[in-house]
This record gives structure tokens, sequence and C-alpha cells, in this order.
């Protein structure tokens, strides 16, 4: 008779590079997973050094900071029923290893590598990773478990190493960014690997912003027959606790996610993008300039579902080509949003700058020239805002403006960081009737 095992799935929120936020998040929900009688808990890919760590890893002493952290959350198990299955980079012996580890009863349990390193798209671990062997399957309290890391599972050859060592159920830890026609393909590899070996998959993903990236969990398990067990919240952090008999994944909790559509993930992907982007790199709130127009529009109400009203300014700076409808509507959207409103016409300081370079520019015609001091003025005023009150300037153009090169260097480019970045402008007018159709308060 198999021993029976209560796993809960940790899908939380690492930063990267905080070690030691990283470990007392894990330590707290081991806590309360102790509490709940778990055997095992699962978190996602690097949860420890937090993902992706690109060139962190490349320092000795960030790696061997992880490492003598691990051995501390280890120790920390000694006398606990719970057990758990961590990321973290670790030393090779020329490298380092994408890792998972078993942490139980006072120590590092067992270990395995990663072997499929991603190179495509987001993804550079050839470059800063060593692969590892598919050499054998965990052991924990009589079951024997196939742990698979991330890409590990999009691949049948991982699988095939350990099949022969008759595992019983499969484990994979990810760190699995967020597209929003990825999600399904996830599900098929899932399925594929459930049909290569007749087991049940647990799959905890990541959640969170990093820089250009975005994870949306979105974690679940999956029966031998391929139905779904149950699945985690998407856009935020989630604990799922399920019952492995032997045979088959069991639960009492009920799936949290429910297709909602590509736009509610997509307007979701935005809002935790820059609201992690601003908490993560410790700015006090954003900044961003408001002309009227539905990019700007959509960029506002991202950044205040992201942070909060109270964190957000909006300035609208009309020069003479400003329409007084352009004027109205900022206005208008300002008010409806809540922000901090200012208005600061710009006319004045380019009557300056052209005055200044009239006599070198005597006798040629106006043109672009004179068009981007006022885009560039605009960018120099939210600068300035940005430097006086610690709010980071975000940009308001959107993808299929960036592609054509609609822009203005060093005017409406200006900014730590563009939510629109990837955004095309048909899907723009189609996120804006999402966010005024579905507005509320828990965005």
């Amino acid at each position: 008779m198999s021993t029976p095992l209560k796993i809960t799935l940790a899908q939380i929120n690492p930063i990267v590079g905080d070690i030691d936020g990283n470990a007392e998040k894990i330590l707290t929900i081991l806590a309360q997973a102790e509490h709940k009688a778990a055997d095992l808990v699962v978190f996602p890919e690097m949860v420890l050094s937090g993902y992706p760590v690109e060139d962190l890893v490349q320092r000795w002493s960030f790696v061997q900071a992880c490492e003598d952290k691990i051995q501390d959350l280890a120790a920390k198990t000694k006398g606990m029923n719970t057990a758990a299955l961590i990321g973290s980079p670790t030393f090779a012996e020329q490298g380092v290893y994408n890792s998972a580890l078993l942490l139980a009863n006072g120590k590092v349990a067992d270990k395995i590598n990663k072997i499929e390193l991603p190179n495509y798209g987001v993804f550079d671990e050839v470059r800063v990773f060593t692969s590892g062997d598919a050499t054998h399957v965990m052991e924990f309290k009589g079951q024997r478990l196939a742990v698979m890391i991330c890409e590990d599972i999009w691949h049948p050859r991982v699988l095939d190493q350990l099949l022969p060592q008759k595992p019983d159920l499969m484990i994979a830890l990810n760190g699995s960014p967020f597209d929003h026609e990825k999600i399904g393909v996830r599900f098929q590899r899932a399925s594929d690997r459930i049909g290569q070996s007749g087991l049940p998959l647990i799959y905890v993903n990541m959640l969170g912003g990093q820089d250009e990236i975005v994870f949306e969990g979105k974690s679940f398990a999956m029966n031998s027959d391929q139905e779904l067990v149950v699945q985690a919240d998407s856009w935020q952090e989630d604990l799922v606790t399920i019952q492995w008999d032997g045979n088959m994944l069991t639960t009492e909790e009920s799936s949290r996610t429910v297709d909602q559509g590509a736009f509610y993930d997509i307007y979701h992907a935005l809002v935790l993008g820059v609201r992690d982007y601003v908490a993560k790199n410790g700015f006090k709130g954003l900044v961003l300039g408001l002309s009227g127009g539905i990019d700007s529009a959509l960029t506002a109400a991202v950044a205040v579902d992201a942070v909060g009203a109270d964190n957000v300014i909006c300035v609208m700076m009309p020069s003479p080509y400003t329409s007084e409808e352009s004027i109205e509507d900022a206005e208008a959207i300002a008010h409806a949003l809540g922000v901090d409103y200012r208005f600061i016409p710009i006319e004045a300081a380019m009557q300056v700058i052209e005055s200044s370079l009239n006599s070198h520019f005597e006798g040629l015609e106006k043109g672009i020239t004179e068009e981007n001091i006022q885009s560039r003025l605009r960018g120099l005023t939210l600068m300035a805002f940005s430097n006086k009150f610690g709010h980071m300037v975000v940009s308001t153009g959107n993808k299929s403006e960036m592609a054509v090169g609609y822009a203005t260097l060093y005017g409406d480019m200006n900014g730590g960081y563009n939510p629109l970045k990837d955004v095309y402008k048909i899907q723009v007018f189609e996120l804006v009737k999402w966010r005024n159709a579905n507005h509320s308060e828990h965005l």
C-alpha cells in the first residue's frame, strides 16, 4: 500500500536577488503547511533567487549565498513533518545548475538539475547555466517522484530517461512567462507527458513581474486520465492543497481560475508588470503625460490599477498645436481616475528654445526639428517630476507605433517602463473596452 501524500502547490511571487526575503516567504508558507499537516510543499522554479537571474549567477558570491541559504532552510525543516521542494541556482563542476532541491528532516535530501535549457525568446539559459542529467527520481515517504524543471516537460527525452525507474508521480517546477497564446500549449505539453508516462502531473508556476517578463501563475494538477484536478488563481499568489493516494490526485478545493478571455489576461499582465516593476525597484509612484488620446488614457488606467490613484501623477502639457478637445479629454480622464492632475503649458518653453536656435537655423524651413522640440520638452518636464518626487515615468506608446518608428527619441519615448510596448494599436481599443466594462477594485 502506497503512503498517501498531502501536497501544497505554493504559487508565489519572489524577488530576483532578494535571497533572504524569498527564504522568509518560503519558511512562512512551510509553517502554514505544517499547521495543515501537509507532507510536501512544491515551490516554483528558482524561487530562492528569483527568476530570471540572468548574469547574477555569474557572480560566485551570489550563488554561494544561495547555497548557504539552502543549508539554512534545510536545517529549519528538522523536526517538521512538512518537506519543501524548492528551486535555486547551485554550483556545478564547471558553472551553475538550475536545480530543484528536496529539503526534509533537517537536510538537503535530494537534488536534480534542469536538463533542457531554453535559449529562445526571453530565455538565455544556455549562456548562464550548465545542463544537468536525468539521473534519478526522488524518493519521498515511499513515493517515487519524477521531478522536472519547466522546459524539461516540453520535451519527451527527459521523462524517457526517468521512466525506467518506475516513478509514481510527476512534479514540475516552473517559471513559465505569460503569453496569452501559450496557456493552452502548457496544458497540451502536460497531456503529452501524461500520455507518455500514464502518470499524474503537478505543475507549479511562478507569479509576478520581472522587468519585461510577467508570470501569471495558473498552477495546476492533472490526473493520469488528463482531466484537470484543480487550477490555482491567475495573477495573484495562491496556495492549493491536493491529496495523492498512490493512484490519483484529489482535492477538496475548487479551481480558482476560469477562462475569462484574452483581454482579461492581457490587461492583468499589464497591471501586474507595472505594479511589480514599481515595487521591486523602490519607486514611490508613477508619472505620465496625459494627451487626451486613447494610448495615454489606457496607460493611466493601468497605472491606477497597478499602484493606486494616490500614487499617480498625470501631466497635460499643451503646445500651440494642442486642440481644446484634447485638453478637455485629458482633464476628464484624470478626473474619472482620481489622479493628481497637473496642467503645464509648454508654449513659453518652446519659444525660448526656438529663439536660442533661430540664428543657427536662419534660412532653413521649419519641420520635424521644431515639431520634436515639443515632445522633448514634455519628456524633460516628466523627468523633472520623476527626479523631484521619486515617481517613475511611464511612456505611453503602443507596439504599432514603436514598430514603425512613430515616436520621438528623448521625448515620448522617455520613461523607465512602457506598459503598452507589446500591445498593438488594435488591441489598445479592445483593452479600453474591456477595462470600461469590467472595472473593479481588486485589480
